[in-house]
């Protein structure tokens, strides 16, 4: 038991930040069950300080909540499709863009659907709340389709599809579904198309809507951080010659190790953890000790 800990630690902490994201959606639903899941009626009941009230002044009282319903979900299912589709949309999306705007997107994502979740609810006279992932996941989805739209994609059993005719369809399924069930959770889809359609635009036009976002991320940061003091020794130091091999050695070991310990971790942010040979998997673990 031990082991499995040991090791969905180490994976947390080399696998990048779609993984991270992945493990806090998973975390906070197991975590949810002993909460928020009603046993008799099997149904979740997630109270108004955690999700999204359709009600603004509700809203107004609690902002957090903008973000917060971003990671739970209703059921089992609803998190499985959905992080099924992140960890695809991650991928894609991580291929061009970096971490840092990845998390802006994810981030501005769940505001923005919110907000028009809220609006819609509003205007049409309807009460709800509103959990889960998803507007956040489209948005990533759709962002990535805007900038490579032609990006070929091989799928089981149908073969190589452009990636643009992927995201065409789930949006069409949704679009389908409005009206019939899940109102406000379509509502949040498409507002999160929207949006990361909207963000790429931006982007290459020169404005980066993560900025501002990951300024705020890397100031709290900072912030609850702990800091290290370590006391000033005055150490005397006796000048080697430059002939000296033992200390020409020990730097090349460490610069070629440490080389290869980038490499690797470049390897992981283009193609996951999985594309690691065996080799190179045990190299990380002995490093990471």
């Amino acid at each position: 038991m031990s082991s499995i800990i040991d090791d969905i630690k180490f994976q947390y902490r080399i696998g990048g930040i779609a993984n991270k994201m992945i493990y806090w959606n998973v975390g906070i639903f197991l975590l949810s069950i002993p909460l928020f899941y009603q046993f008799r009626s099997g149904i979740f009941d997630y109270p108004s300080w955690l999700a999204v009230a359709s009600e603004p002044t509700v809203v107004l009282t609690r902002p957090w909540t903008l973000l917060t319903y971003a990671f739970f979900h209703f059921g089992f299912w609803h998190l499985f499709f959905n992080m099924m589709v992140l960890h695809f949309a991650s991928r894609l999306f991580l291929t061009f863009f970096t971490q840092k705007q990845y998390l802006g997107l994810y981030f501005l994502s769940a505001i923005f659907s919110a907000i028009i979740f809220i609006t819609a609810f509003y205007f049409l006279g309807e009460n709800g709340a509103l959990v889960g992932a998803s507007a956040s996941i489209i948005a990533i989805l759709v962002a990535t389709t805007t900038y490579q739209p032609l990006m070929e994609i091989r799928m089981l059993l149908i073969g190589n599809v452009k990636l643009w005719h992927i995201t065409g369809v789930t949006l069409l399924l949704f679009l389908l579904q409005i009206g019939l069930v899940n109102t406000g959770g379509h509502i949040a889809h498409f507002s999160g198309a929207f949006f990361g359609y909207f963000y790429i635009r931006l982007l290459q036009s020169g404005t980066d809507l993560s900025k501002p976002v990951n300024s705020v991320i890397d100031f709290f940061t900072h912030l609850f951080s702990p800091k290290k003091k370590t006391p000033f020794k005055k150490v005397h130091v006796t000048p080697k010659k430059p002939t000296d091999k033992k200390t020409e050695s020990k730097i090349v070991i460490k610069d070629k190790t440490q080389q290869q310990i980038d490499e690797i971790l470049d390897k992981i942010s283009q193609s996951g953890y999985d594309s690691l040979t065996a080799e190179e998997k045990e190299f990380l673990f002995k490093a990471g000790k």
